[in-house]
C-alpha cells in the first residue's frame, strides 16, 4: 500500500482516494501523503463485513449502534488524513424491508451529517446501479437525491459516479446540472466492464468532462476503474488521460 502513493504521484496525480484505510495506521498513511505531496480527498466509512458480501450498514435496522461506532472511526481517520469527505454506504436490502431501511438510512444520515459537520468533514452518499450491485438500497440518482432532500442537512452531499449513471442510462450532463448544488465528488470508469474510460468506451467522456467544467464543478473526479490488462497495467491504462497530465508521459 505505501508504494501506491509514490506510484500515484509519479503518474501525475495530485490527490488520491481509497475505499477503506482501516487496516493501516492512520499516521502511517498520513506520512505517505505528506512524503509524496498528495491530498486525500475521500474515504468510505466501514461497510460492515465486506468479505461476507455486506455493502454498508447505514440502512440496516438494528445496527444503528454499530453504525455510529464505525462513523466515529471514519471521522478519526478523516481528521488524521486531513480528508474532507466521507462516503457512507447504505447496504443491501430486500424489497420487503425497503421502507424500514429507508427510514433507518435517513435517521442515520441525519446523525452522521451533524457529527461530521462538527469535525469539518462532508458526508456523501452514492447510488450504485442494480446490475453491478443488486439489492443496494439506493440504485439511481433520483433515489439518492430524494434521500438528500428528505434528510435536508447542509452537510449531506451526493457522490456521483459517472459509471453508475451510464449503467442506469442517465443523461449524465443533465443529471449533473440538475444536482450540481449537492454533488461533492465524482468518479469515472468506462462502460461496460468498469475499465478505463478510453476510446473503446462508447461514451464521449472528453466531451462530458468539458461539459462538467462548463457547469462550474470544482471538485475532484476519481479514476475508479480496473484496467483491462489487470493491476500491472495501471500506468499504461492512463493513456486516455495524458491530456490531463496523467500517465506515463506525466511531467
Amino acid at each position: 500500500m505505501p508504494d501506491r502513493f509514490q506510484a500515484a504521484r509519479e503518474a501525475g496525480f495530485r490527490a488520491v482516494e481509497f475505499h477503506f484505510p482501516y487496516q493501516w495506521p492512520g499516521s502511517d498513511l498520513a506520512g505517505c501523503l505528506d512524503e509524496h505531496g498528495l491530498e486525500q480527498v475521500l474515504i468510505n466509512a466501514p461497510p460492515g463485513d465486506w468479505e461476507a458480501g455486506e455493502r454498508g450498514i447505514a440502512a440496516l435496522p438494528g445496527r444503528e449502534g454499530e453504525f455510529r461506532e464505525s462513523l466515529g472511526l471514519a471521522i478519526e481517520y478523516a481528521e488524521t488524513l486531513n480528508c474532507p469527505q466521507i462516503h457512507v454506504m447504505a447496504g443491501l436490502v430486500d424489497e420487503a424491508g425497503r421502507s424500514k431501511a429507508l427510514d433507518t438510512f435517513r435517521e442515520n444520515l441525519s446523525f452522521a451529517a451533524t457529527e461530521c459537520e462538527r469535525h469539518g468533514v462532508a458526508m456523501l452518499i452514492e447510488a450504485l446501479n442494480p446490475v453491478d450491485v443488486p439489492g443496494y438500497l439506493i440504485s439511481d440518482t433520483e433515489a439518492a437525491r430524494a434521500v438528500v432532500d428528505t434528510v435536508d442537512h447542509d452537510n449531506l452531499f451526493l457522490q456521483y459516479d459517472l459509471y453508475h449513471g451510464a449503467m442506469n442510462g442517465e443523461d449524465m450532463a443533465s443529471v449533473i446540472e440538475a444536482n450540481l448544488d449537492v454533488i461533492g465528488h465524482m468518479q469515472v470508469a468506462g462502460v461496460p466492464g468498469r475499465h478505463e474510460p478510453d476510446d473503446r468506451c462508447p461514451l464521449d467522456y472528453p466531451a462530458l468532462f468539458r461539459a462538467i467544467d462548463g457547469l462550474g464543478y470544482e471538485g475532484w473526479i476519481g479514476c475508479e476503474y480496473s484496467p483491462r490488462s489487470g493491476g500491472s497495467g495501471t500506468l499504461e491504462s492512463l493513456g486516455w488521460a495524458t491530456e490531463y497530465g496523467l500517465g506515463a508521459l506525466a511531467p
